[in-house]
C-alpha cells in the first residue's frame, strides 16, 4: 500500500485494517468466529511473541478493526468491547480506583452518568460534574486525588462544544488522565488524541457501523503505556466484541465519511425548517451560532453529523407532542443515531443534567439518508397535529 501515512483521510478509510495477502487475496478480512486458538507446538505456547492466544483476548478480525480505528484516531492501539457503554465502563475502570476524584462533564451520555453515579460511587470513586463550557476554569475543580477528567464534545443532546485543548493543558500540568467520548465525530470530524487527550472512546453502533445493526464499542489509547493498562483491565473484565459486529463495523469504514457528509447536508435542510417554526423554543446543534461553543466547533471541527435537538415551547404538553410524533411516517421513535434512517428520541433533561431548568418537551432528531424534501413534507403534516 506504500507509505500510508502520506495518504489523505478518505484514502486511509478505504484501506485501514485490510491486508488481502493474509487471506489469499480476499478483499475484506473474513468473519473470525473463534474461542480456541491452537498453537503449532509447546514452544509457541510459551513464546510471549505469539500473536493470537485466545479468541476473547485477540483474533485476526478484532486486531484488524483495532488497527483500523487506531489509524483513524491517530492512536497507539485500541481495545474493542461488546457495546459503546462497555468501552466506556472498561476505560473508566482502567484508570480510577477507590478514593479517586473523577471530573465528569455534565453533558455526558446519560448511561455514562448512570454508571458513574451507581457503580463508580459504589466502588468509592468521588464524582463531580462540571459545566461543559468551563474550559481552563477546570483548574479550580482539581484536587490532590483527581485522577481523570472525562470529556464529551459535542455534548449529548444539547451539543455543547468543549475547549478540549484548554482542558487538556490543565490536565497535563497536574498529571491527570483525560478520556473523551468521540462518538459524535466518529474519528472523522475531530481527533481528540491530536489535541492531547489520552483515551478516545466511541460507540461503533452509531456512524462507524452506520446501519443500526451492530453493538460495538472501542477505546483508542495514545501511548503504549496507557494501552497496556486499558488492555489489562479489558482482559480481566472479559471485555470483548462479537465477530459479526467487528466485521460489519470494519466494512462501515469504507463509506463512513461519505455517509457523514450526506447526513450533515440532509440535517442542514431539516434544521433550517425548524428554525422557522414558532412552535420551537430552542434548537441545539453545534452548527448554530446560538449554540454553546459554536466558536470552538468552528475552530476545532471539520463538520457536523446528522443529529440535533428541539425544545418545544412550554404550552405544548405531552399529548400534543404525542400527536405530532405518532403522525410522522419517516421519523419512528428509536434510542440511537448514526444509522441510515431518521429517528426521534425524547430526552428527559431534568434526569440527565444537574441544573436543567428549561420547561418544554425535548426531542432529539437523527436525520438519515432519506430525501430531505420527503422528510420536510412529513414534518409539515405532523406539525398540523401538534396544533390540533
Amino acid at each position: 500500500m506504500g507509505n500510508k501515512n502520506n495518504y489523505y483521510k478518505e484514502t486511509k478509510l478505504m484501506h485501514a485494517g485490510r491486508n488481502p495477502d493474509d487471506y489469499f487475496g480476499v478483499v475484506n478480512p473474513p468473519i473470525c468466529r473463534t474461542s480456541t486458538i491452537l498453537y503449532k507446538d509447546l514452544d509457541a505456547y510459551f513464546d510471549p511473541n505469539t500473536k493470537f492466544r485466545y479468541g476473547r483476548v485477540s483474533n485476526p478480525l478484532s486486531n484488524a478493526f483495532e488497527e483500523a480505528i487506531s489509524e483513524l484516531e491517530g492512536g497507539f492501539h485500541a481495545i474493542t468491547a461488546s457495546s459503546g457503554m462497555a468501552a466506556i465502563s472498561t476505560t473508566l475502570l482502567s484508570f480510577v480506583k477507590a478514593g479517586d476524584h473523577l471530573l465528569m462533564v455534565d453533558s455526558c451520555y446519560p448511561p455514562t452518568r448512570f454508571f458513574a453515579n451507581k457503580q463508580l460511587r459504589a466502588y468509592g470513586v468521588e464524582i463531580e460534574y462540571y459545566d461543559p463550557m468551563i474550559g481552563a476554569g477546570i483548574k479550580d475543580l482539581i484536587r490532590d486525588n483527581t485522577a481523570v477528567i472525562y470529556l464529551e464534545s459535542p455534548g449529548s443532546a444539547t451539543f455543547e462544544v468543549q475547549d478540549v485543548p484548554a482542558i487538556v493543558k490543565i490536565a497535563k500540568a497536574h498529571d491527570i488522565l483525560t478520556i473523551m467520548d468521540n462518538t459524535y465525530s466518529a474519528g472523522v470530524l475531530f481527533r481528540p488524541l491530536e489535541h492531547g487527550v489520552n483515551i478516545s472512546v466511541q460507540s461503533a453502533a452509531k456512524y462507524l457501523g452506520g446501519h443500526s445493526d451492530v453493538n460495538l464499542g472501542v477505546a483508542v489509547a495514545d501511548t503504549e503505556t496507557h494501552y497496556k493498562i486499558l488492555k489489562s483491565c479489558a482482559m480481566n473484565l472479559g471485555t470483548c466484541a462479537g465477530a459479526e459486529d467487528l466485521y460489519l463495523s470494519l466494512r462501515g469504514f469504507r463509506t463512513l465519511e461519505m455517509r457523514m457528509n450526506y447526513a450533515q447536508k440532509n440535517m442542514h435542510s431539516i434544521l433550517a425548517w425548524f428554525e422557522k417554526r414558532k412552535e420551537v423554543q430552542c434548537l441545539y446543534s453545534p452548527i448554530l451560532e446560538t449554540n454553546r461553543g459554536y466558536d470552538l466547533w468552528k475552530r476545532d471541527f471539520s463538520g457536523a453529523n446528522g443529529v440535533f435537538s428541539v425544545l418545544f415551547r412550554p404550552e405544548y404538553q405531552r399529548e400534543d407532542i404525542t400527536r405530532f410524533v405518532d403522525s410522522l411516517a419517516l421519523f419512528p421513535v428509536g434510542s440511537s443515531w448514526g444509522g441510515y434512517e431518521s429517528l426521534i428520541q425524547p430526552q428527559d433533561m431534568k434526569s440527565y443534567r444537574s441544573n436543567w431548568t428549561e420547561e418544554g418537551f425535548f426531542l432529539r432528531f437523527q436525520i438519515g439518508n432519506e430525501n430531505s424534501k420527503d422528510l420536510i413534507d412529513d414534518l409539515e403534516q405532523g406539525i398540523l397535529n401538534l396544533k390540533a
